[in-house]
């Protein structure tokens, strides 16, 4: 399957002061797949070492940072000659052997000629409990779930995703707006796991889906408890199941005390803290006031917690596929506010920024998400069906008087000015149309 990130890719390959690189991304979110996919395209061999599956590797690492025994070694292990400039070395669970981590700052400076790119599923932990890590001497990317153009590019091929890159420019046509909503839907049904979405393009066996998310959700909790601190794992475990309850909450604000009865914020802050370094939730801060930069005006006691795929949120809630596929309002209406929310909130990390917060007024108005588009900060209202009015957007508009506001529907045409309407299809787009 196509993923946006190959162009990124081959930008990192093309710099001139290109570093080794970092990839970023959960468990199962395809970075094994693309790396391999890159190095067969760009390159004419590829090396690759899995710390995880080989851990006799880690002897590698262990002896000194000298890179061209380093390489000697790789070599022998990999059976043939690696060529600079000519074959892509994959470090893949890097996390795995810190010691190879640090030896990325001496391929930086003594042997920039080989093209190193590292993969891990919690890289992000290793970093930050990392002392020798080589700060400034490595490139990083993301890889996130696939985002919904992608879903679509998977199912209906490159034809209707090239379409939609350029909805701001050209808009969507009537006739394919039905389309649109329904492949929405499904989306919801399966997230972007990679896996999952093979699974449904050849299948569309929402029982075979479903096994393949509560897969991933179970090797989740393998690696709380492999590798996060022996204390945090029944913390990590009752914050992670509690996310679903929480989103759905009239106000959806996450609040300590209903994770576990008599547990306080202090108590669980670390646990929390593991989960956003893995990747696997993200924090949305509320802010009072929708100045820039906006992190100088949150609140870090007033959150929400997002998990970072769609359709494990469903699967985790226990949501029937069946229910998501009907438009109107049904037994779960709360809750799919939550998980519309959810999605719009996957689509902005993925096309915009993770620095995403909320806004409210002191009293019921609330305003989903504020983020900053080029120079402007704009507020993000999230309906998940056709219903556009917006109370706390208005209050927030009298307020402020930003030069764009957002409603997110599924309204099928964009229209509006100064209070746009984005279908929740095209809101990865926000940005180009705010622009």
């Amino acid at each position: 399957m196509e993923r946006d990130i190959i162009v990124k890719l081959n930008e990192w390959r093309n710099k001139t002061d290109r570093k080794p690189l970092i990839l970023k991304g959960v468990r199962q979110c395809g970075k094994t797949f693309i790396l391999k996919e890159f190095a067969n395209r760009y390159y004419s061999d590829t090396a690759y070492f899995n710390f995880e599956e080989n851990p006799a590797l880690k002897k590698v690492f262990e002896q000194d940072n000298d890179v061209k025994r380093i390489i000697f070694e790789l070599e022998l292990a990999f059976g043939k000659r690696i060529k600079e400039d000519d074959a892509l070395i994959i470090f893949d669970e890097i996390q795995e052997c810190p010691k190879a981590l640090t030896s990325l700052k001496y391929f930086c400076e003594n042997a920039g000629g080989y093209h190193i790119a590292c993969a891990g599923s919690l890289l992000g932990i290793s970093i930050n409990q990392n002392a020798s890590f080589p700060v400034g001497k490595v490139d990083f990317l993301t890889l996130y779930p696939m985002s919904f153009f992608e879903f679509v590019k998977a199912l209906k091929g490159d034809f209707l995703s090239d379409h939609l890159r350029s909805a701001h420019e050209n808009g969507v046509p009537e006739v394919i707006c039905g389309t649109l909503e329904t492949l929405l839907r499904q989306y919801y049904i399966v997230g972007g796991m990679p896996e999952a979405v093979e699974k449904w393009r050849t299948t569309e066996d929402i029982q075979a889906v479903e096994d393949i998310q509560q897969q991933i959700l179970t090797s989740y909790q393998l690696d709380f408890a492999k590798h996060a601190p022996i204390n945090e794992f029944p913390k990590l475990s009752a914050i992670w199941r509690s996310i679903p309850e929480q989103l759905a909450k009239p106000n959806s604000k996450f609040i300590f005390s209903h994770v576990k009865k008599g547990w306080r914020s202090k108590d669980l802050e670390d646990a929390l803290e593991w989960l956003i370094g893995a990747g696997l939730v993200y924090k949305v801060r509320k802010i009072e006031k929708p100045f820039m930069p906006l992190s100088a005006y949150s609140d870090e006691t007033s959150f929400k917690l997002y998990l970072s795929d769609v359709g494990l949120l469903r699967k985790m809630a226990g949501l029937p596929a069946s229910l998501v596929t009907e438009a109107a309002d049904t037994v779960y209406k709360e809750f799919k506010g939550a998980m519309t929310e959810n999605y719009v909130l996957n689509e902005l990390v993925k096309s915009v920024s993770e620095n995403l917060f909320y806004w409210t007024s002191g009293n019921s108005a609330e305003v989903d998400f504020v983020l900053q588009c080029g120079s402007g900060i704009v507020p993000v209202e999230v309906k998940s069906e056709k219903n556009t009015k917006a109370k706390s957007l208005s209050e927030y508009r009298k307020k402020y008087s930003p030069e764009y506001s957002v409603i997110t529907s599924m309204k099928e045409r964009m229209s509006g000015h100064e209070v746009l309407n984005i279908p929740l299809y095209l809101i990865c787009l926000i940005e180009k149309i705010c622009g």
